[in-house]
């Protein structure tokens, strides 16, 4: 397990502190509904290239643009369709981020070339704090992208975030502690850039959720050239093989609803009542397979048209690792 001399409780205080760290240029990992996110002043170019470096992410993948409410949207954003504000009243602070025309304020370090900039309220009390306090000092947004190294699985607590990223910060850096994300799955993105709302990565905010707070249908095409996070086929993936659908041997980890039994010899990583529980505990599960250094997972997919197509979506793109 790695060091925790990054990690700080979320004390008035040490969100102050942290607040004052981005300003100065530094890192700070910080807790989301969603996922735990590396923080940079998304203004600030060398400290926004500390994320790419600790990451170990593409220069061209674009970054999400964290604010603390809708009204800061409005800097780094232009031609706000009406649908877009829909969506924003309807569910922010939350797991939702907006695809929209970039203002000049965001550059091409954040949006990666792309004319284009993914903005997010994030619904977690140390997330908006930090935001808040971050505006207060100054700032006008927060660049994080999930605390992990390109392409593994994302942290959903303050330790995962350490165990993975502390050889690559600084001593200046700092990880707030908030606990387990509630989530435990990346934000929905939905492309605002046209007449209709697309949704480039399914998440919490579901197709159903959106048609119902906007009245428009979703547009289905895959035409779109926009490059958002974890739209690569292979992402969110562990050092295991992951296969799906799959009876495991023995020795094999196995995630799978609770109603689905443990065939002898596999190493239960994860029972889930719902489909929800399953979203929350899936990256932990996926961390504890490579803690116990397994060489494989078995993954039973949910079914429904609710959070299990993010949860399928992800695990589709872990197994495609190999």
């Amino acid at each position: 397990m790695a060091t925790t001399q990054f990690l700080s409780n979320c004390s008035a205080d040490a969100i102050t502190d942290a607040a004052k760290s981005l300003e100065a240029g530094n890192l700070v990992a910080f807790p989301t509904e969603t996922v735990y996110g590396l923080g940079a002043d998304a203004t600030n170019k060398k400290a926004v290239s500390r994320i790419y470096e600790a990451k170990g992410r593409p220069t061209d993948h674009p970054l999400i643009v964290h604010v603390h409410s809708l009204q800061a949207m409005s800097d780094w954003v232009t031609e706000i369709p009406t649908y877009a504000i829909a969506l924003a009243r309807q569910f922010w602070p939350g797991p939702m981020t907006l695809i929209l025309k970039r203002s000049s304020l965001a550059q091409d370090f954040i949006t990666g070339g792309q004319d284009t900039v993914g903005i997010r309220v994030p619904d977690h009390v140390v997330a908006l704090a930090l935001l808040e306090a971050f505006q207060k000092a100054g700032g006008l947004g927060v660049a994080a992208p999930s605390a992990n190294r390109f392409g593994h699985v994302s942290p959903t607590t303050a330790q995962a975030v350490s165990d993975e990223l502390s050889q690559y910060l600084k001593a200046e850096d700092q990880i707030l502690d908030g606990g387990q994300c509630a989530v435990g799955l990346e934000s929905t993105i939905i492309d605002c850039t046209s007449e209709q709302p697309r949704i480039l990565r399914p998440g919490a905010i579901t197709t159903e959720m959106i048609v119902a707070a906007t009245g428009l249908d979703i547009v289905n095409s895959n035409s779109t050239k926009i490059r958002v996070s974890g739209d690569m086929a292979s992402h969110y993936a562990p050092k295991a093989l992951v296969v799906l659908d799959q009876v495991p041997c023995a020795g094999d980890g196995f995630i799978a609803m609770a109603d689905i039994q443990t065939p002898p010899g596999s190493v239960r990583l994860a029972s889930p009542k719902t489909n929800a529980e399953f979203a929350q505990v899936l990256y932990s599960a996926l961390r504890i397979a490579d803690e116990k250094h397994l060489t494989k997972i078995v993954i039973r997919q949910p079914i429904g048209e609710d959070i299990a197509l993010a949860i399928r979506d992800r695990i589709r793109r872990a197994a495609k690792q190999q």
